[in-house]
């Protein structure tokens, strides 16, 4: 192909002659055709009748390289396998009298390819090697987060999906060292993997977290199911390191036959962090929360909402972050700086984190930081400024009073949830690292006593 991608129509219809003779199907899509053959692709992965005479091979792709070339504004090029065959796909971007589309070319690679039937079967066991490699975490050989991005996202319900963070992670790497944390992650997988079926998927999420995604699975077993993989987890060991009690807070949700997995991954997030909010627990959407360590007993889910303070004299603004905030975090309002101190008086480090402006009448946000300073509560309290001053010197001043971000307005409320759902997490996490790190002190103190 050319380099330059801007041509005629002209130059494109004399490349179309040229590639018929090497290709077998040779076509141009613009935008409205693709989304057309977009939209008529999910109707056939769902079952419904669609029109085959639009499609170059009687057959939709897993994955329209010919859109994604459109969107990458790209050359890509993809090989299909569909029944024994296999299909070489290439899709370039265009600007042909300025109007974009794609030229798809299509060949069949048979016999008369240029590979044989040797080497035909050695490119599919180097392909089928090279995807598990590439969807592969190296360390728990779980699915990794590529897969997930690539693979399952999109996929539709119904299914289970619960999301796993395995309790004092950085514990382990602060106090034994690194490579226990990683036989800390790969014991947890090898544990879920021991207990799950075989369609079911494990997925490394992230640092210390996992996602675990049960097909077809009903709500009464998919709560029992975790559960069991919760309190087998608790009884695993690290080879070498008996003192380790592993735990694992979990939160799961069921994603319904007309939601993505992608969707669904959000909720069962934010049943974990409560779950992780008292450690070692499951929450289920059942409502039914049981703590490894207890009797099972049930507990309310609200209890577990962390508190957050807004600070704002405008009400309109305290409203806005209430509601943004609400479903997950339990929410107070204050119009004024002596207010805020007021309640942190009351509630102390029962307050989560506050949500601070700084142009105020009275006590700005300023002096309350400097009365937050004085009296240590910035130390446990975090602080998220929000406010429209976009100063330099102001942002700068928070930054060294000791707020943890600062957020400008007006605001996205996506952006909102997220920094203040981080912060709060981060703060819970270093409060257990504490609360450890003081137990054992005591213990030890306690052995040298006797």
């Amino acid at each position: 192909m050319v380099s330059d991608y801007k041509i005629t129509m002209e130059q494109a219809e004399y490349e179309m002659v040229c590639y018929r003779r090497v290709f077998n199907f040779v076509r141009l899509l613009d935008q409205e055709k693709l989304e057309k053959l977009n939209a008529e692709g999910l109707l056939a992965a769902e079952g419904g009748q669609t029109k085959k005479a639009d499609l170059c091979i009687g057959h939709f792709c897993q994955g329209c390289v010919a859109m994604e070339a459109f969107l990458r504004k790209a050359e890509l090029c993809k090989l299909e396998f569909i029944g024994d065959d296999i299909y070489q796909i290439m899709a370039k971007y265009l600007e042909i009298d300025g109007k974009p589309y794609v030229m798809e070319l299509l060949k069949k690679m048979d016999k008369n390819s240029l590979i044989d039937r040797k080497d035909h079967e050695r490119l599919i066991n180097s392909l089928t090697g090279y995807n598990e490699r590439l969807y592969q975490d190296v360390l728990t050989k779980a699915y990794n987060r590529r897969y997930y991005e690539e693979e399952l996202k999109s996929q539709m319900g119904p299914a289970g999906i619960a999301m796993i963070d395995l309790d004092d992670f950085k514990l382990y790497n602060d106090t034994y060292g690194h490579n226990v944390g990683d036989m800390a992650l790969t014991v947890v997988a090898e544990t879920i993997c021991k207990h799950i079926r075989k369609d079911d998927i494990l997925i490394r999420y992230g640092g210390d977290e996992f996602l675990l995604v049960f097909p077809g699975v009903t709500e009464v077993k998919f709560a029992g199911r975790l559960q069991e993989i919760h309190d087998k987890i608790h009884l695993a060991a690290v080879p070498g390191y008996a003192g380790i009690q592993l735990s694992v807070s979990i939160g799961g949700t069921i994603a319904g036959a007309d939601e993505t997995i992608g969707s669904v991954v959000g909720r069962a997030d934010r049943f974990m962090y409560q779950a992780k909010t008292r450690k070692n627990l499951v929450v289920t959407e059942s409502n039914e929360i049981k703590d490894g360590n207890a009797d099972g007993a049930e507990v309310n889910r609200d209890e577990l909402k962390q508190q957050i303070l807004i600070v704002d004299d405008a009400e309109l603004n305290r409203d806005i972050l209430a509601e943004i905030l609400h479903h997950d975090f339990k929410t107070m309002e204050v119009s004024n700086g002596e207010e805020c101190l007021s309640v942190l008086r009351e509630y102390g480090a029962g307050i989560s984190l506050v949500l601070l402006d700084i142009v105020m009448p009275g006590m700005d946000g300023f002096a309350v930081l400097e009365e937050m300073n004085r009296n240590h509560w910035i130390e446990d309290i975090p602080v998220i400024m929000i406010s429209s001053e976009e100063t330099e010197s102001y942002i700068r001043r928070a930054y060294e009073m000791g707020v943890s971000d600062y957020i400008s307005r007006p605001f996205d409320a996506r952006v909102v949830y997220r920094r203040v759902y981080n912060t709060i997490k981060l703060y819970a996490k270093q409060r257990r690292l504490i609360t450890l790190v003081t137990d054992q002190i005591r213990e030890k103190e306690k052995i040298v006593k006797f």
